[in-house]
C-alpha cells in the first residue's frame, strides 16, 4: 500500500511505498549489507535479537542532517554499552558508509545498506517512491523484535526526536 503525502521534503509531499509499521508490530526481517573490517557482511534482524535495539534510518550519510542524526545517536547510545544493539540504515553504498564512520569515529552504531534491493525500505514502509531513497525514521525494538517506539519524521529535512527514542530504548533495557 502506498501512503501518499506521508512525508515531505522541503514542504513537497512525497509517497512512501509499503505498509506503515506501528508500535506492537513485529519488525519485518531484513538483510542489509555492511562493509566492515572483515569485508562485506550481512546484518539481519536476527543479529539484533536478545537485546533491545535502536534502528536509525536516514536518506543518505552524505547529507548534513543524516550525519548529525548518526553522530548524535552514536554518542548517546555509547553509554548503554552492550545492553543494546544499534544500527543506522540507508541506501548508501557500504563502502561510503564505512568511510563516513571512519572519518567521523562512528564506533557504536553499525551501518547497513539496503542498496541491493530496497527490500528494507518497502517492507518497513519507508521507501520514498519519487526519490528512491529512504525516509528518515527511528525505531526501538524489544529483545524479541517487537516495535516499542516508532517515528517517521514527517519532514525529511528535520531531525528526529532523539530524547523520545532514547527514553524508549532505556526503558527497554
Amino acid at each position: 500500500m502506498d501512503r501518499h503525502g506521508a512525508v515531505t521534503f522541503k514542504g513537497n509531499p512525497l509517497t512512501l511505498v509499503g505498509k506503515a509499521l506501528t508500535v506492537g508490530n513485529s519488525a519485518p526481517d531484513f538483510d542489509l549489507v555492511a562493509y566492515e573490517s572483515s569485508g562485506m557482511q550481512h546484518i539481519r534482524k536476527t543479529d539484533l535479537a536478545g537485546k533491545p535495539a535502536l534502528i536509525s534510518v536516514v536518506p543518505s550519510l552524505d547529507t548534513p542532517v543524516c550525519q548529525i542524526q548518526t553522530k548524535k545517536f552514536n554518542e548517546r547510545v555509547a553509554s548503554m554499552g552492550d545492553r543494546i544493539r544499534s544500527i543506522t540504515v540507508s541506501l548508501d553504498l557500504p563502502f561510503a558508509m564505512n568511510r563516513f564512520c571512519g572519518a567521523e569515529k562512528i564506533e557504536t552504531m553499525r551501518v547497513g545498506s539496503d542498496y541491493m534491493d530496497r527490500k528494507f525500505g518497502r517492507d518497513w514502509g519507508l521507501l520514498i517512491d519519487e526519490l528512491k531513497i529512504l525516509a528518515r525514521a527511528v525505531y526501538v525494538l524489544d529483545s524479541k523484535g517487537t516495535i516499542l517506539y516508532e517515528q517517521v519524521v514527517t519532514e525529511v529535512a528535520h531531525e528526529p526526536d532523539y530524547d523520545a527514542a532514547l527514553s524508549a530504548l532505556e526503558a527497554a533495557t
